[in-house]
């Protein structure tokens, strides 16, 4: 599975475009504020998030692939600004939130508190998402209009969407997603169109 099919996967997955998946895909930088505010217990937090989102069962989780360093990777290289200050910002949100459903953190919650408390976001976060897609198609039409399509800067997205996102893309570009969640080849072979196929085989990883 190359990059560019699973920024597809994970966009139907999330239901958004994969946020910062162009400068991704061609290794550049946004030029955005470094570091992006984040702290050892930031990341921590990040890592029981995703471990929420995929937690280790027959094959290791969202911990094992060290999410949480990887979305302070990524959102610091790939998000314009605007999306650092709204993933940062949904750090804070995040726990208020669990705060008023549960009465504690999310690191003190119960695995079934947490994954009550995400399903919450992703509620929020599908209804959020739709007013930036209207904006975002509108802006992108009047931009190609005048022959300006790189102009574009996407809206950011519900923080929600953006950690699951990253979660789904730090862990299937990891060596614990890609050679124990996926079946992993390192040097790509011949094609072969009718390869066997059994009901429950893993999909491929590159």
């Amino acid at each position: 599975m190359d990059r560019r099919e699973l920024l597809k996967m994970i966009a139907l997955a999330t239901g958004a475009v994969v946020v910062g998946g162009e400068v991704f895909l061609t290794g550049c930088k946004t030029g955005a504020k470094t570091e992006a505010g984040f702290t050892a217990a930031n990341i921590s937090l990040l890592d029981e998030i995703g471990e929420t989102i995929l937690p280790a069962t027959s094959s290791p989780g969202a911990k094992a692939a060290q999410i949480g360093q990887f979305m302070k990777i990524y959102v610091t290289d790939c998000y314009t600004q605007a999306s650092q200050d709204e993933f940062t910002k949904g750090i804070v949100a995040l726990e208020e939130a669990c705060k008023k459903m549960h009465g504690k953190t999310f690191m003190d919650c119960t695995p079934e508190q947490r994954r009550e408390l995400l399903l919450s976001l992703e509620k929020e976060a599908k209804e959020f998402n739709k007013g930036p897609e209207e904006k975002d198609k509108t802006l992108r039409e009047e931009l190609k209009g005048q022959n300006k399509v790189y102009d574009f800067v996407a809206s950011p997205k519900h923080y929600y969407t953006m950690m699951k996102q990253l979660t789904l893309l730090g862990f299937f570009t990891s060596k614990p997603g890609a050679t124990q969640a996926l079946r992993h080849v390192a040097v790509p072979g011949k094609y072969d169109g009718a390869l066997p196929y059994k009901k429950g085989d893993k999909a491929w990883a590159e």
